[in-house]
């Protein structure tokens, strides 16, 4: 009997310090991952929220890589649209030289080559690619938006729109623009687009009749296409304030989620710390009583 009431106390000694070491080493371990949840099941509840805060914090990360990657083309395509803003500038001046009859065959020669730079020029600024790759005014086409046959003539061949990217809780913004939504437009209730006001206006300083008044006749239509991109810029820009919007919005709402998944899972380190010398103190002290009574000559008689 006395060897087996020994021997329950050393093993009740031995549960009661492993359940004090591993109390100190959970507390050292929170205090050290700033987290109270080593696993699920010391707190199923709070485990299955931060769970879910987790997911959240997932899909708005990818969000904003969406987000980032519209900004990215948005801001392109309204760098671009600036470049044909200035090309139609150009053009402008260069039909109100055109527009002077005094001026000889040779001159307005010199204009109209220089027209055809520009012309090769716009079709170099519409085939322009976004941060994917692929045509950044060909809607969904991931070749070019639009090609030039052999007479020179300028044509569209990309999707109908540009489509649309998830910016996350439902919010969508329209990734850019198409070629026609600023390039093509109507002079008199007749359509027409940028490439053949151009690309006419070069041809008739040499060939035409009456080159000065080609000139004249192409300043309306200039105006239309300049109009037509600067409504296209201001478009673009409202679609950056929105992403901008969005953007900010999914970093309070981050703020937000990582708040509560320290105040759900988080250590409070003060009471941690606190513990843990609770635990140490209670420790040592175990220790201390159990050598004190393990050296005792009658308990050595009786072990």
């Amino acid at each position: 009997m006395p060897t087996v009431s020994t021997q329950a106390f050393y093993d009740r000694f031995n549960l009661d310090m492993s359940g004090l070491r591993r109390r100190a080493d959970a507390l050292q371990a929170s205090i050290g991952s700033g987290q109270r949840l080593g696993r699920s099941s010391d707190d199923p509840v709070a485990a299955s929220r931060l769970r879910m805060l987790g997911s959240k914090d997932a899909s708005a990360a990818i969000d904003l890589t969406i987000a980032a990657r519209a900004s990215a083309d948005l801001m392109l395509t309204d760098s671009t649209l600036q470049s044909f803003a200035d090309s139609v500038i150009r053009v402008k001046e260069l039909a109100t030289q055109a527009a002077n009859g005094m001026l000889t065959a040779q001159q307005r020669a010199g204009i109209a080559t220089e027209l055809e730079q520009i012309s090769s020029e716009l079709v170099r600024l519409a085939n322009s690619r976004d941060s994917a790759g692929h045509a950044l005014f060909g809607g969904e086409t991931s070749g070019d938006a639009y090609a030039v046959d052999a007479l020179g003539n300028v044509s569209y061949i990309g999707t109908g729109s540009a489509g649309e990217l998830s910016l996350g809780e439902g919010q969508k913004v329209t990734r850019g623009l198409t070629g026609p939504e600023f390039l093509s437009f109507t002079v008199g209730a007749v359509p027409t687009d940028l490439f053949a006001v151009v690309k006419d206006l070069a041809t008739a300083l040499v060939s035409g009749s009456d080159p000065a008044q080609s000139a004249r006749d192409a300043m309306d239509a200039l105006d239309s296409g300049l109009e037509a991109v600067a409504t296209r810029q201001t478009v673009v820009g409202t679609r950056l304030n929105w992403i901008d919007l969005n953007v900010e919005r999914q970093t309070q709402m981050a703020e937000l989620r990582s708040q509560e998944e320290a105040d759900v899972g988080g250590t409070d380190l003060s009471q941690a710390v606190s513990q843990l010398q609770q635990t140490m103190t209670i420790l040592e002290a175990s220790q201390a009583s159990f050598a004190r009574l393990a050296s005792l000559s009658l308990f050595e008689m009786l072990r």
